[in-house]
């Protein structure tokens, strides 16, 4: 599972890897490797193990896409459950991705002057205001990037609309948008949704963390 927190003033986004301890329940030691350490073990982050899932921390640089995999005592190979996309290898074997958008920074705020402050607001165009009424459907857990656009393009582009949603409809857009999004399983997310529509984050955060891979346990 990933969950992503772009920081404001710099090219950077705070990668948050889990993998669910019902992947490897005996493991002695899991450690994330991929294209940011070279794939190299020695390099590898050590992840933490807590009730739920070994987690890992890594700032990386958006504009970008990694490929990676858990390494299991040093002997197994583990995919995340819910990566952005997976490519297969030349080892017959499929690496997870994770996708960083190019990252919006905040500018510096100066004071305006006068004239800058009596100029009169532009008005939205069409196109910003479509934007405006869309939801970053990735709040959702089991949703990334690309599924969030593939439910966008099926009319599903805000927490409300997908709310109303019936699982087994999600489920066909899914297996519609090719083999790689058939394993997902969007039996949560309208109820997610539902509670992301209604403001109720604390909520949302305290079942997510029950879930696995967006999953009811």
């Amino acid at each position: 599972m990933l969950k992503k927190q772009y920081l404001k003033n710099k090219p950077l986004c705070k990668v948050t890897f889990s993998l669910p301890i019902d992947a490897a329940p005996d493991a002695i030691e899991v450690k994330l490797l991929g294209d940011f350490n070279g794939w190299n073990p020695a390099q590898g982050t050590v992840m933490q193990r807590n009730a739920a899932a070994y987690t890992a921390v890594l700032e990386l640089e958006t504009g970008r896409q990694y490929a990676f995999r858990y390494l299991i005592d040093n002997s197994m190979w583990e995919n995340d459950w819910e990566a952005d996309e997976y490519v297969p290898t030349p080892f017959g074997v499929y690496n997870s991705i994770v996708i960083l958008e190019e990252a919006a920074l905040e500018k510096p705020v100066t004071k305006e002057t006068p004239a800058k402050a009596a100029a009169p607001k532009k008005t939205k165009t069409p196109a910003k205001q479509a934007k405006a009424e869309q939801d970053d459907l990735t709040q959702i857990e089991g949703i990334g990037p690309k599924i969030a656009g593939i439910l966008a393009d099926n009319g599903l582009s805000t927490f409300a609309e997908l709310s109303k949603a019936k699982p087994k409809a999600i489920k066909a857009m899914l297996e519609a948008a090719g083999n790689r999004y058939k394993m997902h399983d969007p039996a949560t997310w309208p109820e997610q949704a539902k509670l992301a529509a209604k403001g109720d984050w604390a909520q949302l955060a305290k079942w997510q963390d029950e879930l696995k891979g967006g999953r009811k346990a």
